[in-house]
């Protein structure tokens, strides 16, 4: 006697009307459709809208391909926050493959181990960062692509260590690159690696699902609300920015301000966060005992700045009130970094 059928299952497929794989790539596309014309980046002196943003990561995918990266393989960066860190979250995995963000602050050794475990076939680099990268280069048995980023905003005058420099080998590339979405939500979108403090570096891969789950769950545990703005201090290396490089463009009308240096001038943090709506504030990663590698070598780099939001406290985070702002203490933050100002910690 045959089994019930479930009528359910029956007629009822997959199908790209009905089904899609979680892809937080879904979100930049959104934006540029919908708000192609608004601010996406402040950086600098300079703006660009979200046609330009993500014009530029396909061109950044594009071009990748036709060096023939693709699924499976690693780019991996080394980079403070700039735009090229954020547009290497989107053109590196509409390629299929796998970005590697690198700790800026670590020695040659252990970059040099992170870029062999990774199988690394394309590094993009910032200037700043050359000694530390030709000297890792030259440990590491992989020998990938090198890329150079030449910072307009922040000139550098490290050693070019590439063939060829960002602006240029995007520029090769196609601004409507028919980029696809994964085939199956678990594929790897990026891969991340411990500091090595008990051994040799860990490597955690996020699958392009739990990017999407996170990224969304960020806006409601951060209560971020439409229209916001907010500034990049955290590190963007620093698990993927928690993917809030992601959750951003995923809301209405909102903007990445970059702020690649520590201690940077009042004035510039006010031209990039001013928003006639609340903008959404990221305090400054505290972790300034090396002020080399904390990015753009500010020797004096003790900036505490605003924290999150001014907005109502989110469950479990504590605030403190310091002079008329209310200071919130983001859950990502550990103790030992979290320093307020004049709280003797």
């Amino acid at each position: 006697m045959s089994a019930k059928t479930n009528w359910y299952e029956t007629d009822l497929p997959k199908n790209p009307a009905n089904y899609q794989p979680l892809s937080p790539l879904t979100f930049l596309e959104r934006s540029a459709k919908v708000f192609p014309e608004h601010p996406a980046i402040i950086h600098g002196s300079r703006t660009t809208d979200y046609a330009t943003f993500y014009a530029r990561s396909r061109k950044l995918a594009s071009a990748l391909a036709r060096r023939g990266i693709a699924k499976g393989d690693t780019v991996s960066v080394m980079l403070a926050n700039t735009p090229a860190m954020l547009e290497a979250h989107y053109g590196v995995p509409m390629t299929g493959a796998v970005l590697n963000t690198l700790n800026t602050r670590l020695d040659a050794a252990i970059i040099a181990f992170t870029l062999d475990h990774a199988e690394t076939k394309i590094l993009i680099t910032d200037r700043e960062f050359s000694a530390t990268v030709k000297e890792a280069l030259s440990l590491a048995k992989v020998k990938p692509l090198i890329i150079d980023y030449d910072d307009p905003e922040f000139p550098q005058d490290g050693e070019v260590l590439g063939e060829i420099e960002y602006e240029d080998f995007i520029a090769a590339g196609d601004p409507d690159y028919d980029w696809q979405l994964p085939e199956d939500e678990w594929n790897a979108i990026s891969l991340n690696y411990t500091s090595g403090t008990t051994g040799n570096p860990k490597g955690v891969v996020y699958h392009h699902r739990g990017a999407y789950l996170l990224a969304q769950g960020n806006v409601i545990t951060g209560s971020m609300g439409k229209h916001p703005v907010y500034l990049w201090t955290l590190p963007m290396f620093h698990c993927n920015g928690w993917w809030l490089v992601l959750p951003v463009d995923a809301l209405r009308r909102c903007r990445h301000p970059c702020l690649p240096a520590l201690g940077a001038a009042e004035t510039d943090l006010g031209r990039a966060c001013r928003s006639k709506s609340d903008p959404s504030l990221r305090g400054p990663d505290r972790h300034v005992d090396d002020p080399v590698g904390c990015g753009r070598r500010q020797a004096a780099a003790r900036s505490y700045g605003r924290v999150l939001h001014r907005r109502r406290p989110a469950a479990g985070i504590r605030s403190r009130r310091h002079g008329r702002r209310r200071l919130q203490r983001h859950p990502s933050l550990r103790p030992d970094r979290d320093v307020w100002p004049g709280s003797g910690q």
